[in-house]
């Protein structure tokens, strides 16, 4: 079994579709762990540090400090992979059907979720929001 980590991001959360993520991941996932929680600056910022120098940083780190997340720990197969497949391209204009951020995403800032991208983020992404 395999962990990844999701972040349902605040436009999500403000548009109340926490339920409706949450029943799509259980058909493909055990979500071992879950919590909602504000960002703090620092939070965020530490989260999305490898970004630090590029020019969307600092309105990245004021979207994900605007409404509060829901991370989880999702565990299952070939988890990392096969949740990237479910989540659909970071736009979803260009996601395929049935993926998460076509069925639910804005845009590419609110693409509505986040999912680790390998093994290792998935262990530091963890650690880092679940200790």
């Amino acid at each position: 079994m395999e962990q990844t980590l999701s972040i349902i991001k605040p436009d999500g959360v403000r548009r109340k579709l926490i339920g409706k993520i949450i029943a799509r991941l259980e058909e493909h996932f055990l979500i071992e762990e879950i919590k909602l929680i504000s960002l703090t600056k620092e939070k965020a910022e530490g989260f999305y540090f490898e970004h630090r120098e590029k020019p969307f940083f600092r309105d990245l780190v004021n979207y994900m400090m605007s409404k509060k997340v829901v991370l989880m720990v999702l565990s299952g197969e070939d988890a990392i992979s096969q949740y990237r497949e479910l989540l659909g391209s970071t736009d979803p204009l260009l996601a395929k059907k049935a993926t998460l951020r076509r069925e639910f995403g804005l845009s590419i800032r609110e693409n509505t979720l986040h999912g680790s991208d390998s093994i290792s983020a998935a262990k530091r992404e963890i650690e880092y929001f679940f200790g």
